[in-house]
């Protein structure tokens, strides 16, 4: 199984596993003399089948991460600096946000504001950063689809 395979099933199981949750909580109570729309022993079974697999792709994509070395990093730092772009970036963009806004007065007496940070220069490191979290992750997407799961 390709990494990249056991990524889109661990995200199938998150979900497959809220909606085990759901479907258990729908059929926890009934009025006295109704039968359960679901058997809750099976929706139990099916829970617990789904967590134990989870638990195992959890583990074995993990430890395929960290034996991954794409050009001398392993997919565990590559994730993580991607990660670090990605807050990098929405902070970077918040302040330049506000560095942008300008208030409009009505007269030249009312206090001016004013931004103290160039707002130029801080588009052109978002669109650096953001051009190195393309190709990251691009490179991230490659070693999925090329990478075995450590089994």
């Amino acid at each position: 199984m390709k990494l990249a395979e056991a990524l889109q099933e661990r995200s199938y199981l998150y979900r497959y596993i809220d909606q085990l949750n759901d479907r258990l909580r729908n059929n926890a109570l009934v009025q006295e003399g109704e039968e359960p729309a679901e058997n809750s022993e099976f929706l139990k079974k099916e829970l617990d089948t789904s967590i134990s697999r989870l638990s195992y792709l959890i583990a074995r994509i993990q430890e395929t991460n960290c034996k991954t070395i794409v050009d001398g990093k392993s997919l565990t730092q590559m994730i993580a600096e991607k990660d670090g772009l990605i807050s990098k970036i929405a902070v970077y963009k918040d302040v330049a946000h506000e560095g942008s806004m300008t208030t409009h007065r009505a007269r030249n007496t009312e206090i001016k504001i004013k931004s103290t940070i160039s707002v130029a220069n801080w588009h052109s490191e978002i669109d650096e950063m953001s051009k190195k979290l393309r190709l990251l992750d691009n490179q991230l997407q490659q070693s999925n689809w090329t990478t075995e799961l450590i089994e």
